[in-house]
Order: C-alpha cells, then sequence, then structure tokens
C-alpha cells in the first residue's frame, strides 16, 4: 500500500529501505501459508515470528475472542480476577514442569522477562538477602527490548542507542558448539565448560549478589543453538549450590516449538520460573506469561506483603480466551505429538542443504532451525560485516520472499537463515523450504 510510509512506523526496519519502494503488505493467511496485498502466496516459514503455532486462519480462535469481547471486554487482575485467567491459570500450571504453579500474566515477551527479574530481586529482598540482584544470560541472546529485559539482551547492536542500561546484567559464552573448535567432536566436554562458565561468572561477581541465571532452552539469536548434552543439569547443580534461580525464558521455545509444551521439558531440567508469550494464542491476541513455582510467592502470601508489578492488560480477558481456545486446538489435533513425528523430517530434508558450498551448519530441535552460511566449509571462515550486508539485506532477504519464502535471515551473530514453520507444516511444506533455499542459496553463492 502506497501511504504505508506516511504514518506507520514499523518494528527493527530501516525506514529508508522503502523511500523508493513498496512496503510488503500481508492482508490474509491460512494453514502454513499467507497473501500479500497483490494476491502472493508465501510460505510462512517463521511462524510470523514464532508465534502462529496452530497456523493461520484458525476461525475457532476468533470466534472465542469475539465471544468473550461480547461478555467481558476487559477487567484487570489488579485485586480483582476474571473466568478466562483463573482458567486459563489452572490449565498451565497443569502443563508446566515441577511445581511451576504460579502464573503472572503480561501482555508479551519483553514484560514477562521484566517481571521475572523483578521477582527475583523482591523474592530475595524478602528472605533476607537483600544484596541478590544480578543476573547471568549469554552472549547474542535476546530476551527482549523493554530496559531489564534489553540489559539482559546480549546483542551490543541493538543496545546502545539505550546506554546506560539497567545495571547487573552480567554475559557468558553461548553453545554454538560450531563455533568451538577448541573442544573438537566432544560436545559434552563443550556442554560441562559452557555450564562452568555460568558458576565461574557467579564466583567473579560474588554470590550474594546474583539472583538469577535466564538461558532459552535452544539460544534464538545466533542461530538456533541447542544445548549440549549435560549442559542444563549442570546449571541447575551450580544454580542450586549458589541460591540463584534459573528461569528458563522460553518465549519462543515453549508450546510445541520444540515438541513439547515446555522447552525445559524437552531437555529434562527444572526451572524456578517460566516465561512465555508468543505460542500461548498462536498470535491471535496478545498474551504472556511469567510461571513462577510455589516457593517464590511463599514470602508475597503473608500480611501485607504483595509484588508491587502489574501491567495494565496483562491477562486480558479476549486474550485468555483465545488461549484457552488454542490449547483446545492443540489438544483435540494433538500438534506437540505431530511435532515429534515430523521434526525427523525435517531436519533430514534440510539437512540435503549440506551439499551448497554456503551451507556450513544446519542445527536446532523441533520445528526451530538456523542455516549457517560461510565462505568456506573446510576453514568455517564466516563472511565479513559489509559482506553479511551484501549478502543478507542486499539479496536473501528479498530473494527467499520473492520466491515464496518468509523467513529470516539475520546476521546478529554469524550470518543465518531462520525457519519455525507453523506446527501444522508436514512434508509437503518442508520440500518446498528445502526447494527455495536450495535455489535461492545457490544463487547466492554465485553472487559472492
Amino acid at each position: 500500500m502506497a501511504n504505508a510510509t506516511d504514518h506507520l512506523w514499523m518494528h527493527f526496519t530501516r525506514m529508508s529501505g522503502y523511500r523508493d519502494a513498496e512496503v510488503p503488505t500481508i492482508v490474509r493467511g491460512e494453514g502454513a501459508y499467507v497473501w500479500d496485498s497483490q494476491g502472493r502466496r508465501y510460505l510462512d516459514g517463521l511462524a510470523g515470528l514464532f508465534v502462529v503455532n496452530a497456523g493461520h486462519g484458525r476461525t475457532e480462535l476468533a470466534e472465542a475472542a469475539a465471544k468473550q469481547a461480547a461478555e467481558l471486554a476487559y477487567f484487570p487482575l489488579w485485586s480483582y480476577a476474571h473466568p478466562t485467567a483463573i482458567e486459563l491459570a489452572e490449565r498451565i500450571a497443569s502443563l508446566t514442569p515441577g511445581d511451576l504453579n504460579r502464573v503472572f500474566f503480561t501482555t508479551g515477551g519483553s514484560e514477562a522477562v521484566e517481571s521475572a527479574w523483578k521477582l527475583a530481586r523482591a523474592y530475595f529482598k524478602r528472605t533476607g538477602k537483600p544484596t541478590k540482584y544480578k543476573v547471568i544470560s549469554r552472549y547474542i541472546a535476546y530476551h527482549g527490548t523493554s530496559m531489564g529485559a534489553l540489559s539482559i539482551t546480549g546483542l551490543p547492536g541493538i543496545k546502545t542507542d539505550f546506554e546506560p542500561l539497567v545495571p547487573g546484567a552480567i554475559k557468558v559464552p553461548n553453545t554454538n558448539f560450531y563455533r568451538a573448535p577448541e573442544h573438537g567432536d566432544d560436545p559434552e566436554a563443550f556442554g560441562r565448560w559452557a555450564a562452568d562458565e555460568i558458576g565461574r561468572a557467579i564466583e567473579r561477581e560474588g554470590p550474594d549478589t546474583v539472583a538469577a541465571v535466564f538461558l532459552e532452552p535452544v539460544q534464538n539469536s545466533g542461530g538456533c543453538f541447542p544445548p549440549p548434552p549435560g549442559y542444563f543439569d549442570r546449571v541447575r547443580e551450580i544454580c542450586d549450590q549458589y541460591d540463584v534461580l534459573l528461569v528458563s525464558d522460553e518465549v519462543i521455545c515453549s508450546w510445541g516449538r520444540l515438541g513439547e509444551y515446555f522447552g525445559a521439558q524437552r531437555y529434562g531440567y527444572q526451572p524456578d520460573i517460566i516465561t512465555t508469550a508468543k505460542g500461548i494464542t498462536s498470535g491471535y491476541a496478545p498474551l504472556g506469561a511469567m510461571i513462577a513455582s510455589d516457593r517464590l510467592i511463599e514470602p508475597f502470601l503473608a500480611n501485607t506483603e504483595m509484588f508491587a508489578h502489574g501491567i495494565t492488560f496483562g491477562g486480558h480477558p479476549v486474550s485468555c480466551a483465545v488461549a484457552l481456545a488454542n490449547l483446545d486446538v492443540f489438544a483435540r489435533e494433538d500438534l506437540i505429538g505431530h511435532v515429534r513425528a515430523n521434526e525427523g523430517s525435517f531436519r533430514t530434508t534440510l539437512e540435503r542443504l549440506h551439499d551448497l558450498p554456503i551451507v556450513g551448519d544446519i542445527r536446532g530441535d523441533g520445528y526451530f532451525y538456523g542455516i549457517e552460511l560461510v565462505k568456506d566449509k573446510t576453514t568455517r571462515e564466516t563472511f565479513d560485516e559489509a559482506e553479511s550486508e551484501r549478502l543478507l539485506r542486499g539479496f536473501l532477504s528479498t530473494a527467499l520472499f520473492e520466491a515464496g519464502l518468509y523467513c529470516r535471515a539475520d546476521d546478529r551473530g554469524d550470518p543465518v537463515v531462520q525457519l519455525a514453520p507453523p506446527l501444522i507444516a508436514d512434508q509437503r511444506q518442508f520440500d518446498e523450504i528445502e526447494q527455495i533455499l536450495r535455489t535461492v542459496l545457490t544463487e547466492a553463492w554465485r553472487l559472492v
């Protein structure tokens, strides 16, 4: 639409790029596909933004929203409750691992992360350890854009404009085994080293100052870094040793993305807090949540104590109704089982691309994959900043979209293409993804 840039300020967008070009405008979705205003169809290889897990065009989710809006459009959760929030909190608690039974609703992922850091600080103040306020997270990891969440984020390029940020956010190495040649072919040794770096950071800062560790089950930014064997077992030991909360940031990795309701279940570890959003409603309404263990609410249940934090639209009645309908779809169609049954085929199909000289590494789990691009497969030499600019923004992003695939070409670490299709995708979509990537990456290599 010609007037898209007159008033609309798009997120994470170089607005100058549309000075002489039309803004792609998506107007409709159905299943695993979306259509633009010109009638062109695209395979949604990123589920919107790791969001539309149940797929597009689910009329039952729209109907659930309309029914709830007609009955009770809004009421806050500030000293009051409403039925959909009560029911959804109970449903979530029935699905979480261990004693994660307390659900604090937000409207999105950044707010969930922000809430978790605030809870960690407030909890330790009430349990006699008021100096524990710092948090540890990983290099390149993305945890959100509000000031606290941005501080936890490990991406310098999106932080510098907003500094100084919230103090006390410490960074440790991520789990990119492909870029860890010193560990050879031993991912378990690498995982032990990466986990122990968290322990060493706690020691450097002082255990009496560190409140929490924020980790994604599979790190998104950088291109889908799964945890090495034993990594989370060791992290859990370290957190217990130093009385530090383990926060599993599952804004992306929950609601089936990794073949379980929660990523912590996939890798068999017990967090103290889970942060979630995105797929909880499959994107049909905004909703997020911080899910805390029973022990973390205990100090706030006595006398005049309270967690002095709230969000106007957190746990919105319409969003909660949509989330309940979304979980009904998950149960009725066994979307979790569908991912588990098909994730091997997705991996195998993507791994066909290993024969391309530009493809260095293919990594991920479930329906969440990154393909790292390299200049030299043997040496694993990556592209420099100027080359990445030409490759990703100058060619790949546009070429993939024009070829009919919406996905992410990203260089917030080494250059990668990221894929996270709706959970309803099957071999037909896997083949389509592979064929489009093969054609476009072959052309990219020729241009390089």
